[in-house]
Order: C-alpha cells, then structure tokens, then sequence
C-alpha cells in the first residue's frame, strides 16, 4: 500500500527503510502460509511473532470472538468477573505445574512480566522483607518494553533511548554453550557454572536486596539457547536458598512452542511464577497472564488487603473467548503432542544446513530454533557490526522473504536466524524452509 508509511509507525522498524520502497503488506493466512497484497504466497517460519501456533485462517476462533462480542463486548475484571475469564482462569490452573493456580490476566506479555516484578514486590513487602526488590535476568534475554520489563530485559541496543530505567535489574551469563569454549565439552559442567553465577550475583547485591530470578525456558534473543542438563535444578535450588522467587518467562515458550504447554514441564523445574501471551489466543485475540503460585495470592486475600494494580483490557471477555476456542483446537487436534512427535525431524532437516561454511550452530528444541551464522566454521570467528549490517539487513532479510520465507535474522547477539513455525507445520514445511534457506544462506556466503 502507497501510504502505509505516511501515518502509520511500525514496531522495531527502520521508518527510512521504506523511504524509497513499499512496505510488505499482508493481507491473509491459512495454515502455516500468508499472502501479501501483490498476491504472493510465503511459509510463515515465525508465527508471526512466535504467536500464531494453531495457524492461520481458524475460522472457530473467529467465529468465538463474534460470538462473545454480540453477548459481552467488554467488562472490566476490576472487582467483578465475567464468565469466560472464568473458565479460561480454570483452564489454564489445569494445565499448569505444580501450585501455579492463580491468573492475573494481562493483554501481553511485557504486561505479565511488569506485573510479576510487581507481584514480587509486593509480597515480600507484605511478608516482611521489604528491601526485596531487584531482579536477576540473563545477558542478551528479551522481557519487554515497558518500563519494568525493559529494566529486565538484558540488550542494551533497545535500553539507551529510555534511560534511566527501573533501578535494580541486574544481569548475569546465558546458557550460550556454543559460545563457552571454557567450559570443553561438558554442557553439564557448563550448566552448573551458569547457574552458580546467578547464585553469586544475589550473593554480591545482597540476598536481602534480591526479589526475583527471571529466565526464559529457552532464551529467545540471542538465537535460541536451550537449558544445559541440570540448569534449572540448580537454579530452583538457588532461589530456595535465598527466598528469591523464580518466574519461568514463558510469553514464546507456552502452549505447545517446546512440546509442553509450559516450558517448565519441557524441563521438569517449578517456577513460583509463570508470564504467558502470544500463542494463549494463538495471535486470534490478544491476551496474556502472570500466573502465580497458591502462596503469593496468600498475603492479598485478608482484611484490606488489595494487589493494587490493573489494565483496562487484561482478561478481555472476547480474548478469553478465543482463547478458550483456541484450548478447543490444541485438545481436539493434540497439537502439543504433534510438537513431541515431529521435532526430532524438524531438527535433522535444520542440522542438514551445517554442511554449508556459513552455519556454525543449529539450537533449539519443539519448533523454535536458531541458526548461527559464522564467518570461519573452524574458529566459530563472527561477523563485526558493518559485516553484520551487510549481511543480515543488507540482504538476508529480503532474500528470504523473497524467496518465500519468512522469518526473522538477527544479530542481537551473534548473527542469527531464528524459526519457529505455526505448530501446525509437518515435513513439507521443514524441506521449505531447508531448502528455502540453504538457497539464500548459499547466495549469502558467496557475497561475502
């Protein structure tokens, strides 16, 4: 479209980009596949934005939306209750691990993360340990922009337009094993020292200080890095010591992104908090929740007490409505189950890509991985920041989505290209993207 650039400010997006050239515009979807407005058909090897799990084009979880709209548009959860959160809330408190049975709805997820560092707040202050504020995160991980989860979040690129920012973040190694060359061939011994660190850092701020440890299941940013065997263990044990509360970040890793319906299960470890959104709507609606343990609502529930804090639209009825339509189809279809019984393929056809000179990592698990890309295979020697520029927005970026894939290319961290496709997706999909990406990765290689 020729105005989509006049009045309308995309998210994360280079505005200049566009100055010369037409904004991709999409106009439709169905299963794992979208059309732009040129008629052109891509594989969707993102989601959307690790969002649209069920897939695209579910007519049912259009039709629940109209439905509830035409009965109960809106309602606020602000003192009152309306039927589809619910039963949503009693959904989801069946699904989880563990005590996690009290929802706080949200409408997203850098909402259910700001709202959990609230929560832990809070309770410690009503607990008695009122200087527990700061939280703990990992290098390079993405929370969220509100000014909270910004706080959290561990990339200083997208930080130093909005500071000062909360105080009291404070950040500690990922689990980057391809990128740990000091720690030999041992994930485990690597896995116990990433962990270890987070134990020093509350040890060095002060465990009176130390409110929360936030990790995601897999991080995202930095291109996908699983938990080492015995991370989260350790972990949990940390966090037992020093009374800090854990919060399993799990906006991309719930509802079926790694085989589960929580990432927590994937890795067997009990989160005391539990952030969602993106695939609870599967993208139809949007919706999130901070999901909390029977013993944080505890100090909330007697005489005057209140957890003062709210959104407007958190638990939005006609959200709710989908996403409980959305529950319909994971149920009726056994989508988690189908993540659980394809993700070994899925990954042999990603790891066919490591003969090319240019892959260096494969990672990941379910349906969300990332490819690393390297300058020498031999080395691991990276890509510097011009070299990056040129790479991944000067042509990746547009070589595959031209070529019909879309994903994402990153270097928020070392360059990367990440893919978590709808879970819906089966082998014809996986050969797309295969052989989608070996044909541009190959192109990319020889311009170097």
């Amino acid at each position: 479209m020729a105005n989509a650039t006049d009045h309308l400010w995309m998210h994360f997006t280079r505005m200049s980009s566009y100055r010369d050239g037409e904004v991709p515009t999409i106009v439709r979807g169905e299963g794992a596949y979208v059309w732009d407005s040129r008629g052109r058909r891509y594989l969707d090897g993102l989601a959307g934005l690790f969002v649209v799990n069920a897939g695209h084009g579910r007519t049912e979880l259009a039709e629940a939306a109209a439905k509830q709209a035409s009965e109960l548009a809106y309602f606020p959860l602000w003192s009152y209750a309306h039927p589809t959160a619910v039963e949503l809330a009693e959904r989801i408190a069946a699904l989880t691990p563990g005590d996690l049975n009290r929802i706080f709805f949200t409408t997203g997820g850098s909402e259910a993360v700001e709202s959990a560092w609230k929560l832990a707040r809070a309770y410690f202050k009503r607990t008695g340990k009122p200087t527990k504020h700061k939280v703990v995160s990992r290098y390079i991980a993405y929370h969220g922009t509100s000014m909270g989860a910004l706080s959290i979040t561990g990339l200083p690129g997208i930080k130093s337009d909005f500071e000062p920012l909360v105080p009291g973040g404070i950040k500690v190694p990922n689990t980057n094993f391809y990128r740990a060359p000091e720690h030999g061939d041992s994930p485990e011994a690597f896995g116990r020292w990433a962990a270890d660190e987070i134990g020093r850092a509350i040890e060095r701020e002060g465990p009176e200080t130390v409110a929360a440890v936030f990790l995601e299941p897999v991080q995202n940013s930095g291109g996908c890095f699983p938990p080492p065997p015995g991370y989260f263990e350790r972990v949990r044990e940390i966090c037992d010591a020093y009374d800090v509360l854990l919060v399993s970040d799990e906006v991309i890793c719930s509802w079926g992104r790694l085989g589960e319906y929580f990432g927590a299960q994937r890795y067997g470890y009990q989160p005391d908090i539990i952030t969602t959104a993106k695939g609870i709507t599967s993208g139809y609606a949007p919706l999130g929740a901070m999901i909390a343990s029977d013993r944080l609502i505890e100090p909330f529930l007697h005489d005057s007490s209140m957890f003062a804090h709210g959104i407007t639209f958190g638990g939005h009825p006609v959200s709710c409505a989908v996403a409980l339509a959305n529950l319909d189809v994971f149920a009726r279809e056994d989508l988690v189950g189908h993540v659980r019984a394809t993700e070994g393929a899925f990954r042999s056809t990603l790891e066919k890509l490591t003969d090319l000179p240019i892959v260096g990592d494969v990672r990941g698990d379910g349906y969300f991985y990332g490819i690393e890309l390297v300058k020498d295979k031999a080395t691991r020697e990276t890509f510097d920041e011009a070299e990056s520029e040129r790479l991944l927005r000067g042509f990746l970026s547009g070589a595959l989505f031209e070529a019909g894939l879309y994903c994402r290319a990153d270097d928020r961290g070392d360059p990367v290209v990440q893919l978590a496709p709808p879970l819906i997706a089966e082998q014809a999909q996986f050969d797309e993207i295969e052989q989608i990406l070996r044909a541009v990765l190959t192109e990319a290689w020889q311009r170097l």
